[in-house]
This record gives structure tokens, C-alpha cells and sequence, in this order.
């Protein structure tokens, strides 16, 4: 199971006073030499994290695997046309919310999202989308020509009690398990930390590949950027 690493939220500390510093982009190289398999970022329409240049500049230095969050709006799958990326991941996108809240509706937005899938397979990227652990999305993802889905771990993630984390990170397995029968690559991601991820690994054999940012970021505050991502890496690959 591979480990990317999400750097929006190094991107909304140095918007917060509207400088340069700290830059997602150089926190991304330090990131690569300390061992992730590939950078995520998600350019929202209203730019509230990465910027259109830091996007070009990603894609310029990064050398491992660029991952491209993204809403299915023409204006930002021109850009990653133009850029192409390793991958896209298409997700929801809201202006009140803090955070991506959910998985998308394929079911409900076919025709756009697959618009956007073709178009982006022109430019020969592979897109994934980001999805709850609902067979019937992952079908769906699958019939307008997904390469992959992100299984979204928020609720996982969240849950209050044992009981409920463990019928989740089931629900997560299952529609793994369901996503490689019909041939998608399978990726996780949204709230997973330096605890949760114990348990999660449980179905790392599964899983393709987790993007983790905040508590990554958040870990790096106290103890810096290459003890928090050499935790996590080992965490994840030390798992029995």
C-alpha cells in the first residue's frame, strides 16, 4: 500500500497571511526525499488551497507521482489537460465546506463526469474517482470508464465507537474486494491519521494506495516534516 501525501493544507497556512511562505511546493520535494510514493494536491475553483502556479511548478519538480484533486468543471479539467498529470481524482466540491464532506454521486452526474473522464483520457491520464463504499457507485464508476476509485474513510475515520469503525472499515473492504473484481484500481483516503491507520491496515492488501494529508501536516508542527512522514511510512509498512 502506497502513501501519498496531500499538501493543501501547507498551502492554506501561507494563505492565511496572504505570503509565500511556507510554499507547498518545496514542502513536497522534502516529502519525496523522505520517502512518500507521490504528491496529491486539489485545485479548488475558488483557490482556497494550491495555486494555479503552484500546480505548474508540481508539475514541473515532482518526479514521484502527481495526483490531481479536482472537481468535474471545465475550467480546471482544461488546466489538467494541459499539465497532465500522473492521475486525476475527480471529487465533490462545495464553497461552504471545510473539507471534501463525501464521496461523489456518480450515479446522479454521469454524463458530466463521464465528459470529463474522456477528456482527460485523451491526454492519456488515468482518473479516479472519489466515492463512498457503495457498490452501486463503484458499478457505475466502472461503466463510464474509471481507472480507479478513492474510497472515501471519512465515516471510518470518524466513528465513535469500536463497533461502527469496524462495520465501516467492513464496508470498506467489501467494496474493495468488489472494485478489483471488476478490474478498477483501488485507493482510500480522508481522515486517516497516525492512529486509524493501524486499523486500517488491516486491509492494506487490498488497497492500492492511501492519500493522507492534514494529520501528516499537523504531526509536522511538533516533531518536523521527516520524523512525521517516516512515521506514518513505517506505521504502514510495518503493520503484522
Amino acid at each position: 500500500m502506497r502513501l501519498c501525501l496531500n499538501i493543501d493544507h501547507i498551502a492554506t497556512i501561507r494563505n492565511a497571511r496572504g505570503e509565500d511562505l511556507p510554499d507547498p511546493v518545496t514542502f513536497a520535494l522534502m516529502a519525496e526525499q523522505y520517502g512518500v510514493d507521490g504528491i496529491v494536491f486539489h485545485l479548488r475553483e475558488d483557490r482556497r488551497h494550491v495555486s494555479e502556479r503552484d500546480v505548474r511548478l508540481l508539475r514541473e519538480l515532482v518526479t514521484t507521482k502527481l495526483d490531481f484533486e479536482m472537481a468535474a468543471v471545465d475550467e480546471i479539467v482544461s488546466i489538467a489537460c494541459d499539465i497532465q498529470p500522473e492521475l486525476c481524482t475527480l471529487v465533490p466540491e462545495k464553497r461552504q465546506e471545510l473539507t471534501t464532506e463525501a464521496g461523489l454521486n456518480v450515479i446522479d452526474n454521469i454524463s458530466n463526469i463521464k465528459n470529463a473522464i474522456e477528456r482527460l483520457h485523451k491526454r492519456e491520464i488515468l482518473v479516479s474517482l472519489f466515492v463512498e463504499p457503495d457498490l452501486k457507485q463503484i458499478d457505475a464508476a466502472a461503466e463510464i470508464g474509471a481507472d480507479i476509485i478513492e474510497i472515501h474513510t471519512g465515516n471510518f475515520a470518524n466513528a465513535i465507537s469500536e463497533e461502527e469503525m469496524y462495520d465501516e472499515l467492513e464496508r470498506i473492504r467489501q467494496a474493495a474486494i468488489h472494485a478489483k473484481k471488476i478490474a478498477l484500481g483501488v485507493n482510500a483516503g480522508h481522515g486517516l491519521d497516525y492512529q486509524n491507520i493501524k486499523e486500517f491496515c488491516s486491509i492494506k492488501d487490498l488497497i492500492d494506495e492511501v492519500s493522507i494529508g492534514h494529520s501528516i501536516i499537523a504531526r509536522a508542527v511538533f516533531i518536523g516534516i521527516e520524523k512525521a512522514i517516516r512515521e506514518m511510512i513505517e506505521l504502514i509498512r510495518n503493520y503484522k
